[in-house]
């Protein structure tokens, strides 16, 4: 092919979705020469399926991405309609916020982000290829022919690559929200040495707001007290916009048993993987037979537009059929489709061939983000797309990869899950899958990774500072709790009755008052006269957790003292595991295959056993002993 060269950068970004804009502002805010293309800038942070950020475990993602210093928590805190905390019924180990974004306008403001950022140049254009030279990858080449050098690039192509739509009998190449897909990348990543797969997502209809009854459904209300995503905001209020929830019921799930053959999934026209906990409404229908209805949440797309996004219904059945089918759920009798329904098929690549950098193991220099990399939802493909720019960034100046681990964040356990364990299908996260969520919690994110994102300087001072001073402010406030004593009187005992709470019988701190469940500390106030008022709501939040649940979570950090002992045990990455007697014959292919960096990685590697893992322990101890002898 022919093509001309246009410039030089440090590290170029294929894609501008939520992978793409975190890696590229990333990258950019850490000192390099950053270059970031779209196929189309109306995809810049696009959110082609449900216009929401946030939600179970993925709350946990926003908030640690924000606390190293990335974009998506403050661009939601701008553009959100409605605000909610989840799960609020449970301990805050899975308290999880979810906010409803005006999706236009959440793309304007990244967008404008972006245009804005220093270092930072963002261009529509589509990579048809890339540069690899001695197994490196240097640059990209566009389809208009021109091309461009860089010494970092990062693959983020979301659902773009090879792009396939199926809306019933009907199947077309496409990229999602109709636009234009990337064909020829995919052959020429194949080219490369790279394996890909298809995997298969889908969206729901859009419906007309004006065509629905919301009198036969349940309004959903944002929270009365809203809590930011970003630690930068303190307090947020603006007036919020409902969201709606209602079911479908027989007659719904017999128009769709009716039709299963006329769907794309059932037909066998889909030949990629979809998410399991996320699944079509036919799939629901099929797998759930018993299940009387399924609920489905009816959510404003924005301030500006009269489009409503009808979650929980993705299908890949035909127009005639959704209109069927939908007009048989109560408030929905009368609606207007603005948009169908459709499931989109993609290429994308297997996460065990990725460093945990992310990193390829084929191409050095090809860091890969997003959906690209097999995961799913646009949280977790920010937090792999900061990853990969701050690694990108990192390899420029040659410096060690920046990698946590599995009991410093969810996005240690996301990026860990991938490219350990690998995944068959588009990958979620949940809290389920955090072995120390107790510790990992939304509220304590910034205590856990803003120190480590301003050592690798991307955390500016402005946000440290702040940081700082919440957490010494919390400490101080923890020991002056401590400190106060609050005797028995018969004043204290009756404020305490009507709280429901136990009278005392001798003094206590306040802090032993705060570890009552049914205290807070605001309920202190009456009781705590020397309290100043100054206190911020990250602050209380946080003493608050420390305080009631001290006891688990020294527990905890005694499992996450055990967990790191594997951790740092390092391996060589040249060892010769056929060389290891004793060790199965399925152990020593995979780790051969995977080359883990450490003990404890190895030991979440398929395949391989606890039997397997005290073998290599054994040996690594006999090596030891052997070098110092």
């Amino acid at each position: 092919m022919n093509y001309y060269m246009m410039g030089d950068y440090d590290v170029i970004v294929i894609g501008a979705g939520h992978a793409g804009c975190e890696a590229a502002l990333a990258s950019a805010r850490m000192g390099k020469k950053t270059l970031a293309f779209s196929i189309n800038l109306e995809a810049v942070a696009m959110m082609p399926c449900n216009p929401s950020i946030g939600g179970t475990g993925k709350g946990h993602l926003v908030r640690e991405i924000d606390a190293l210093g990335g974009e998506m928590g403050l661009n939601i805190d701008k553009t959100f309609i409605q605000s909610k905390m989840l799960n609020t019924a449970k301990g805050p180990a899975v308290h999880s916020l979810r906010a409803q974004a005006d999706k236009h306008r959440y793309h304007e403001e990244m967008k404008k982000t972006m245009e804005k950022q220093e270092n930072l140049d963002l261009k529509q254009g589509e990579v048809v290829d890339i540069f690899v030279e001695d197994g490196k990858a240097c640059g990209v080449i566009l389809r208009t022919g021109s091309a461009y050098r860089a010494k970092s690039v990062i693959l983020a192509t979301g659902t773009f690559l090879k792009g396939k739509i199926f809306i019933g009998e009907w199947c077309f190449s496409s990229g999602p929200n109709g636009l234009a897909p990337s064909m020829e990348l995919a052959d020429n990543l194949k080219k490369h040495g790279m394996e890909l797969r298809r995997f298969k997502t889908g969206t729901p209809a859009r419906a007309l707001a004006s065509s629905l009854d919301y009198t036969k459904m349940q309004e959903q209300y944002g929270d009365e007290k809203i809590v930011p995503f970003s630690f930068m905001n303190d307090n947020l209020s603006k007036d919020q916009i409902s969201c709606w929830l209602t079911y479908t019921n027989a007659k719904t799930h017999e128009v769709i048993r009716n039709n299963f053959s006329r769907s794309a999934l059932f037909g066998g026209q889909i030949e990629g993987i979809g998410p399991r906990y996320c699944p079509s409404i036919e799939d629901k229908v099929n797998r759930f037979s018993d299940k009387e209805r399924h609920q489905l949440f009816v959510e404003p797309e924005g301030l500006e537009t009269e489009e409503m996004y009808i979650q929980g219904m993705s299908t890949s059945l035909p127009e005639d059929v959704q209109e069927a089918f939908y007009k048989t759920i109560p408030g929905l009798e009368n609606i207007k489709i603005t948009r169908p329904a459709y499931a989109i098929e993609y290429d994308c690549i297997d996460p065990l061939k990725l460093k945990s950098n992310l990193e390829s193991r084929e191409i050095e220099n090809l860091f890969c983000a997003g959906q690209f990399n097999g995961s799913s939802g646009y949280e977790e493909a920010a937090a792999q797309g900061l990853m990969a720019g701050i690694n990108a960034a990192l390899r420029v100046d040659d410096k060690d990869p920046f990698v946590l681990d599995r009991s410093e964040a969810y996005i240690g356990v996301l990026i860990d899950d991938l490219v350990t364990k690998g995944t068959n299908e588009p990958y979620r996260i949940m809290t389920s899958r955090a072995e120390y969520r107790l510790v990992l919690r939304q509220d304590n994110a910034d205590l856990r990774l803003t120190e480590k994102g301003y050592e690798i300087g991307l955390v500016q001072q402005d946000r440290y500072d702040r940081y700082l001073k919440t957490k010494n402010e919390a400490n101080a406030e923890i020991d002056r709790l401590e400190a106060v004593v609050v005797a028995p009187t018969e004043e204290v005992n009756t404020y305490l009755e009507s709280l429901g709470s136990s009278q005392l019988k001798s003094g206590v701190s306040l802090c032993e008052l705060l570890k009552r469940p049914e205290i807070t500390y605001d309920l202190l106030a009456p009781l705590d006269k020397e309290r100043k008022n100054n206190i911020s709501m990250h602050s209380i939040t946080q003493l608050e957790v420390q305080i009631k649940y001290a006891g688990y979570i020294a527990k905890q950090l005694q499992q996450i003292e055990k967990f790191k002992k594997l951790e740092d045990k390092k391996l060589n990455q040249d060892l010769d595991y056929t060389k290891i007697e004793g060790m199965r014959l399925e152990a020593i292919q995979k780790l051969n295959q995977f080359k883990p960096l450490s003990v404890g990685q190895a030991s979440r590697i398929s395949g391989v056993s606890p039997a397997d893992i005290n073998v290599l322990l054994v040996y690594l101890e006999k090596s030891r002993r052997s070098k110092k002898n």
